[in-house]
């Protein structure tokens, strides 16, 4: 079965050979001063750029570096958290016909020196002092560089490294240059072409080395606009971008769309003041990972259980009658009117305060994708009256394939194609189960450097993306996990470790966990907890700890932990129930390879790392001796030693059922 979107009367805005240093140039045109395009908070005060300026800062940029020998083709590599120097850097070497790529601003020495070698980058964007320091120390591996140029002076007074310049130092150049060379800029823009390269996005790299995606400009901009077509964004919106500028889901709403679009992007001060900061600016449009909404569903859980008397009643009076109506909304069932009240009372109660306290005030697009989000998580959203989407795709389809329709929600499945795409599944099993391939205009051109590994992911013109899932009666497709983390027990039956993981995580207490079962008699778990939020419940219960390790061994946190597994386990198929579990001294950490920059899981890794623990899982031993070496980002290490105890389930019918009542029902007969 294929999956296409049919529709193609939408208005757009018109593309047609375009390329972002030309949209940007089109935007300082149409808005000069009038408008924002930029905004950064420093020191506690945003500041505006406008869209003059931020063309002003694109072009000197540019021609500073050509002043500095950038040329056709070249890479340059940008490294640093969220700031309006980095799309700076970004449109000015697409101005030049060069090729930017990103470098996660949490990276490792080694990870940086590996991306900056493949890509071939002469020159690199680094936001400080820190960041400087990571090229800095590699250098001897990277003969290529031939500038390291840094946006933040703070620490950097004594550094006397020829590599070295400072970014205004470099526009300073450009302004110089211009005198020479006048046109050069704008003479170099118009002979850009859509096909052109706009963007060397590196993928997560869960089973190995990250892959260079060649992205053009034409792929960028087709998928930003098809997008808009059934998710819109205004000329007025607001969004803030504090996701890392290398994921291709900020590139496409931080870059690709807002200079599409003409809205405004906000960078936060920190990324630690993200929350606060999204707070301050409301935005009508936002875009996430799971972990992030998973956090964010987590954080009220925990406040709520906190707050005071009155507080907790209304959030438990009013907390089921917006589940009720999400319910509702899932199910395409039109509320009575006797619902529909008691829900707008709920939202002046709790539900409109509650949107403003976490930023959603003025909330028209959520959207979540990079990973499937669990279905907990989407119905407390629902409830709160932020209508939560799914976007679903790949680095290699410029981000986005799919997307839930606003009126067609359906939180078991990724959506329906965007505009001018394609979804099938390849090679089907009986019950309609199989790779998920796509094909549209916004496909990749290809791997950098890997032309084995292209011909591998592309064929026939299809984009084979290593999903396994199938398209429901409903014309919705379901992305159940990947092909290759798919699970048989030795009993037949399969599971999606994925969806066990969500589940889970929907606890306020749980951060990470990876699911196991493999080719074993039964499932596993090995859990992280939530430091912060259950360290807090320790201390409520008067429970003393001193570290991470010391609180994941208390056997009262093993009771806390065992009472979600046995909610997780009842929603589960038996075969499919997690029979032991335990918890890990540690969090799961990409400095350790144990995730992706971008927070999924390396179960391949994970399998060789912990294969002690997960072998005690399987025999009688109901604890395991770890010692243990973590690696922090600077490079140093430390050693872990201490008992991992392994608590078993019961079966289900040896718990007390605690079942769910919701207080209407307490007037009627429970049967």
């Amino acid at each position: 079965m294929r999956l296409t979107y049919l529709k193609a009367d939408e208005p757009g805005v018109d593309i047609a050979g375009a390329t972002m240093p030309s949209l940007l140039r089109r935007n300082a045109e149409k808005w000069g001063d009038k408008k924002v395009a930029l905004r950064e908070k420093e020191f506690g005060i945003w500041q505006d750029v406008s869209w003059r300026a931020y063309y002003d800062h694109v072009k000197y940029l540019a021609l500073g570096l050509a002043a500095l020998g950038f040329k056709d083709d070249d890479s340059l590599a940008i490294i640093g958290d969220n700031r309006p120097e980095w799309v700076y850097a970004e449109l000015a070497a697409q101005s030049l016909k060069g090729q930017p790529l990103g470098i996660y601003q949490d990276s490792i020495l080694t990870e940086v020196a590996y991306v900056i070698d493949h890509s071939g980058a002469k020159f690199v964007v680094a936001e400080d002092q820190e960041q400087t320091d990571k090229v800095l120390d590699m250098k001897d591996q990277l003969p290529g560089i031939q500038k390291i140029i840094y946006t933040d002076p703070k620490g950097m007074r004594h550094y006397d490294d020829p590599l070295l310049i400072f970014l205004p130092e470099v526009e300073e150049l450009g302004r110089k240059f211009e005198k020479d060379n006048p046109g050069y800029f704008e003479k170099s823009i118009e002979r850009l072409t859509s096909e052109d390269v706009a963007l060397i996005a590196y993928t997560s790299g869960t089973t190995g080395k990250p892959k260079g995606s060649l992205l053009s400009h034409a792929n960028m901009l087709k998928m930003a606009l098809n997008l808009a077509r059934v998710d819109p964004k205004q000329e007025n919106d607001q969004i803030i971008s504090f996701l890392p500028l290398p994921w291709i889901g900020e590139q496409m709403i931080s870059v690709s769309t807002a200079l599409a679009i003409g809205f405004t992007v906000n960078f936060p001060e920190e990324p630690e003041t993200a929350m606060h900061d999204l707070y301050e600016i409301g935005p009508n449009v936002v875009f996430s990972p799971p972990r992030v909404w998973e956090q964010l569903a987590r954080s009220v859980i925990v406040k709520h259980m906190d707050a005071s008397w009155l507080k907790r009643f209304i959030y438990r009076l009013c907390m089921p009658i917006g589940y009720q109506m999400a319910d509702f909304h899932f199910e395409k069932r039109t509320p009575s009117p006797a619902w529909k009240l008691m829900y707008s009372l709920s939202y002046l109660l709790l539900f409109r305060a509650l949107k403003d306290r976490l930023g959603f005030s003025r909330i028209r697009s959520a959207t979540t994708g990079g990973a499937a989000l669990g279905p907990d998580v989407f119905r407390f959203f629902h409830a709160c009256g932020v209508n939560l989407k799914q976007i679903y795709g790949q680095t290699e389809i410029s981000g986005i394939s799919c997307i839930h329709r606003a009126d067609n929600v359906d939180f078991h499945s990724v959506g329906q194609p965007i505009p001018e795409t394609e979804v099938e599944i390849f090679e089907p099993d009986p019950e309609g189960t199989g790779e998920i391939i796509s094909r549209s205009p916004a496909l990749f051109t290809g791997y950098l450097k890997n032309e084995e590994a292209t011909k591998e992911t592309i064929i026939d013109g299809w984009l084979h993306s290593g999903d396994a899932g199938y398209i429901t009666d409903g014309s919705q497709l379901v992305c159940i996990d990947r092909v290759k983390d798919l699970m048989r027990l030795n009993t037949g039956a399969r599971f999606s470790p994925m969806f066990i993981e969500n589940k889970l995580k929907f606890c306020p207490y749980i951060v990470e966990t990876c699911v196991l079962g493999h080719e074993r008699d039964y499932v596993t778990a090995m859990i992280c907890i939530d430091y912060k939020h259950t360290g807090k419940w320790a201390e409520d219960h008067r429970i003393g700890y001193t570290t991470y390790t010391d609180l994941t061994s208390k056997p009262e946190v093993y009771d806390l932990i065992e009472k979600e597994m046995v909610r997780v386990n009842r929603a589960l198929p038996e075969g499919a129930q997690v029979k032991k579990f335990l918890l890990l001294y540690k969090e799961f950490d990409p400095d350790d390879g144990e995730l992706t920059r971008t927070r999924k899981l390396r179960r391949r890794f994970i399998a060789e790392r912990y294969a002690k623990e997960i072998e005690a899982l399987y025999t009688g031993a109901d604890q395991v001796h770890v010692e243990s070496e973590i690696q922090y980002q600077d490079g140093k290490t430390a050693t872990i030693i201490t008992d991992l105890h392994i608590r078993k389930m019961r079966r289900l019918d040896q718990y007390e059922l605690e079942e769910e009542r919701k207080w209407w029902q307490f007037w009627k007969p429970v049967h």
